[in-house]
């Protein structure tokens, strides 16, 4: 994620601010610029562009009436929705104060899922729109009595998650129980809207061939594929080859595994070239490998090899960090080769995808 700063007072902001805290002006996110701007009140809960007072008018999207969504909407728009929340059919039930903190939680992460699809200018659908070709989510809850659990996962287009993700107990007895070293709610929303990308830019395409001499045949089982995984789990070397123990179960897993630590690297390598961030340890002036100056933007890096140089040595340091401060590694994964090639065909993939 980029920096932004309050074109009224200069001030740096966070993705998600509505106001500016030094000049406390409104603050609303345009998707077409992929900027955040201060705005001016007009009239009808209607606002312009602070500089910009004479041209098209915004208003909030019809969520920010309950602090999830910053975003604006063209007055010219009939939908009461921004961009980012037009993707959703399904939301918790407001009434209920945790499911309301839960979907706070959710909405962050898929605004900046939104974000970052936008910066990779990546073929995107709507569902209602789009029946064949479009995405929706669905933010559901385990029903009380119930014994069939809402399960996370991405069926044509359609993105489910449990609520139970925004949860921080939750989730990390979820992780303990599977055994993850990595389990976050926008890690979530990345390897599923992995599936959905293999639907639109890997099948039926000519991607289709190279992707199955890296990851495997999709034509295998997939039922099958998961009930031998979570018989039997994981070859012992699976390290070799995948990113993490679940991208062996299936193709379209490792696909998702893999395109989700692309959107990880990605947005990260955008976060440290926006706070010109550089990294030279003292001890290891030398070391090609730990030495990086990150002054790329990678969504514009057309060779991947570029940003895996400055992912390595950030992630060192941010790991570092961590244990400075008494937590687990920032990024607790090696990569090896193997999914070097995969990452490499991902952002090659994606690079000939751009929509203008």
């Amino acid at each position: 994620m980029k920096l932004f700063k309050c074109n009224n007072c200069g001030q740096l902001l966070f993705f998600e601010n509505s106001r500016c805290e030094n000049c406390k002006y409104k603050l609303g996110f345009l998707p077409a610029k992929l900027e955040l701007y201060p705005l001016v009140d007009e009239n009808e809960e209607l606002y312009s562009i602070y500089g910009n007072e004479s041209v098209t008018r915004y208003r909030y999207c019809e969520n920010h009436t309950y602090n999830v969504c910053n975003w604006l909407v063209s007055e010219i728009n009939d939908s009461p929705f921004c961009l980012a929340c037009s993707f959703n059919r399904t939301i918790p039930n407001i009434s209920n104060d945790e499911y309301r903190k839960r979907w706070n939680t959710l909405e962050n992460a898929k605004h900046r899922l939104i974000y970052t699809l936008l910066r990779l200018k990546l073929p995107l659908y709507n569902k209602n729109i789009d029946e064949e070709k479009g995405l929706l989510f669905d933010f559901m809850a385990d029903e009380k009595g119930s014994e069939q659990r809402i399960l996370t996962g991405h069926d044509n287009g359609l993105i489910t998650i449990n609520i139970a993700e925004a949860d921080d107990i939750e989730r990390e007895m979820a992780r303990k129980s599977m055994d993850e070293v990595y389990r976050t709610v926008l890690g979530h929303f990345r390897h599923e809207v992995g599936h959905y990308y293999w639907d639109r830019i890997i099948d039926n395409t000519n991607n289709l061939n190279e992707f199955r001499t890296l990851f495997g045949d999709d034509r295998k089982d997939y039922g099958e594929a998961l009930k031998e995984h979570y018989s039997k789990g994981a070859p012992a070397d699976w390290n070799k080859e995948f990113i993490s123990s679940y991208a062996t179960t299936h193709p379209w897993e490792d696909w998702a595994e893999t395109w989700a630590h692309y959107l990880h690297i990605i947005d990260t390598v955008e976060t440290a070239y926006s706070f010109g961030l550089s990294v030279h340890p003292v001890i290891a002036a030398n070391a090609t490998v730990l030495n990086a100056d990150i002054n790329i933007d990678p969504y514009q890096a057309a060779d991947f090899n570029t940003i895996l140089s400055l992912w390595f040595p950030l992630t060192f340091a941010l790991n570092s960090l961590n244990r400075s401060m008494g937590l687990r590694d920032l990024y607790p994964f090696v990569i090896p080769l193997k999914v070097i090639d995969k990452l490499l065909f991902i952002h090659n993939v994606c690079y000939t995808s751009r929509q203008n």
